[in-house]
């Protein structure tokens, strides 16, 4: 087995089981995490396949022909392949229903949606280090540090309103569901990444620091990747 591939079961990084899905992911990729967060909510046996950004091996010919957008997370189960996390989410709730994300009711459904795409499309595209490199280039660091300001705390201000008035442990109620599964990596980052002062947010910081007691979370943290680069 590859250096960089490696079987992940659960909470756990070792199994004797053969892995069926596979994983194609990069340790500091925010989407991969949110794949990685639940497969192992869900139990799912992985083999993880570290694909490094920083070396461009998402631009190698092998993994375009995974997906040609050229992102990570990929996911393959035999001959089906997925290359977007919100469509890999939603592919394993359907094949694999043990441990829903998703609640039954429409209500329920409806608002962790939302919030998967606050989180997908509001603000995890909106702090991309490529855009980030960019507006940097053009016009200076000054405008980066603005615009991820503006950007996240936009973002942030709406989940905030979404979800204030729920008294359960998580963003929806006492069960993890897919709204936490986007929530945990984004907040994790944009507090490592920059600086978010979370006490502006008092309902999203309650939440995650609910996050940090969950083994399946634990697991899927970057620091804990095949692939991971100790600084």
């Amino acid at each position: 087995m590859d250096p960089n591939s490696q079987v992940v079961s659960g909470s756990s990084h070792s199994s004797s089981s053969p892995a069926k899905l596979l994983l194609y992911s990069y340790w500091q990729s925010s989407c991969s995490w949110r794949v990685r967060f639940a497969l192992n909510l869900k139990g799912l046996i992985y083999e993880y396949k570290a694909v490094d950004l920083t070396k461009g091996e998402h631009f190698s010919p092998e993994f375009e022909r995974l997906n040609p957008l050229h992102y990570v997370p990929v996911l393959v189960d035999g001959d089906m392949v997925v290359g977007d996390s919100f469509a890999i989410l939603l592919y394993l709730e359907e094949k694999y229903p043990q441990n829903t994300l998703l609640p039954p009711d429409p209500k329920g459904r409806a608002l962790n949606l939302q919030v998967a795409s606050i989180v997908g499309s509001s603000i995890q595209p909106r702090h991309l280090k490529s855009l980030l490199e960019y507006i940097e280039e053009k016009a200076g660091p000054g405008e980066r540090l603005l615009w991820t300001e503006q950007h996240i705390g936009k973002g942030f201000n709406a989940l905030e309103k979404l979800l204030k008035d729920f008294n359960g442990r998580y963003a929806t109620g006492d069960e993890v569901c897919m709204a936490d599964v986007f929530l945990a990596p984004e907040i994790s980052i944009v507090i490592t990444m920059f600086n978010l002062d979370m006490s502006k947010y008092p309902t999203l910081n309650r939440i995650y620091e609910a996050y940090k007691d969950l083994p399946a979370f634990q697991a899927s943290l970057p620091e804990r990747q095949p692939d991971a680069i100790v600084q």
